[in-house]
């Protein structure tokens, strides 16, 4: 196992604004650390930084202490997984896993056990003289692993490797990935853009936008306190509401907005708003009610075992506890602290 570390990351193509801006990011010894963030905010870039396959314009990189900034792939003892899993469809599954050992002169009987070893550890035994065109997504995304496990590397970098399996296969995806990693102990960092995959698997979560990382923190950190407005509504489905008042964004999480008078609330320490229904909706295990207060758009979620006694195209007061309100700088979106 080893850390990563970039120290004051840096990579521009061409003339415009940096892809990545200086980032400083260390993850700690067999960590499953996940970056965050739209499309475009350089996630990819820094991972593919860190993997060697993309030069930096500035700054270091360093592996288990040991710099690494300018040497090639191989040299720096990682596996990548990508998105499309760059399987070769001429070769069966075990010839894919075996791939990288051939090319390092493996000997063959070590190859066999590590063929094993990897297919025993993701249940993919009975596949070995498939090829993938008779594999499913998910199949596919674990003969990938398998063959970056082979190779026995000191740290995984995964590039969104679930995005092309379905939305049911992808959950039990997530589990088995995340099982997988707790089994090996490998230093992980995993590239997403789905905040549910990032809640879900990663230790850590870096969440980042153009370029920077605006909020480093555990999952429930970052969704229970976050940094700032836009950590605030990119993380959360639905994201925190935000209300303007006094000068500053009052921000809320849609499950802590309940209607006056609910024993929900505690009247004597909550602020209330006039929140005008638009719609309802049933998702299964909750209710989502769409509105606005004032002129912003606002959302309140509750269980479909709490009855809520509403009716789209009214008015109710709601209102927060006081506790689960974040201030915010209305100029930055900052996170003002008490006091500030």
């Amino acid at each position: 196992m080893a850390t990563i570390e970039a120290r004051r990351l840096t990579k521009r193509f061409g003339d415009g604004p940096p892809a990545v801006d200086g980032i400083d990011l260390a993850s700690t010894d067999g960590e499953f650390l996940v970056l965050l963030g739209p499309s475009g905010c350089g996630k990819t870039t820094l991972l593919r930084m860190i993997g060697g396959l993309e030069p930096p314009t500035a700054g270091q990189i360093l592996i288990g202490g040991r710099n690494v900034t300018h040497l090639p792939p191989r040299a720096r003892k990682i596996a990548m997984v990508f998105q499309s899993y760059a399987l070769y469809p001429h070769m069966t599954v075990e010839q894919n896993i075996a791939f990288p050992l051939k090319a390092a002169n493996i000997p063959k009987d070590e190859q066999r056990q590590k063929i094993d070893w990897a297919a025993s550890i993701l249940g993919i035994d009975m596949l070995l003289k498939r090829k993938p065109r008779q594999l499913s997504g998910g199949q596919r995304q674990r003969v990938a692993l398998a063959r970056a496990l082979v190779r026995d590397p000191n740290v995984f970098l995964l590039d969104e490797p679930l995005s092309n399996l379905d939305a049911q296969r992808r959950a039990s995806a997530r589990d088995e990935l995340q099982q997988f990693q707790r089994s090996v102990g490998t230093t992980t960092i995993y590239v997403t853009h789905d905040q549910v995959e990032a809640m879900g698997m990663g230790d850590r979560i870096a969440v980042m936008e153009l370029g920077h990382i605006r909020q480093l923190g555990t999952p429930r950190e970052i969704y229970d306190d976050p940094a700032d407005t836009f950590v605030a509504t990119f993380v959360g489905s639905p994201p925190m509401n935000l209300v303007q008042r006094n000068g500053e964004l009052l921000g809320f999480r849609p499950e802590h907005f309940w209607p006056v008078g609910d024993p929900m609330l505690s009247s004597d320490t909550s602020i209330t708003f006039p929140f005008h229904i638009h719609r309802e909706e049933y998702l299964g295990s909750e209710h989502l009610f769409y509105g606005e207060i004032g002129e912003t758009r606002a959302v309140a979620r509750f269980p479909v075992t709490q009855a809520i006694d509403t009716v789209p195209g009214r008015t109710y007061e709601f209102g927060v506890a006081c506790q689960q309100i974040k201030r915010f700088d209305a100029a930055t979106g900052l996170r003002l602290r008490d006091g500030s």
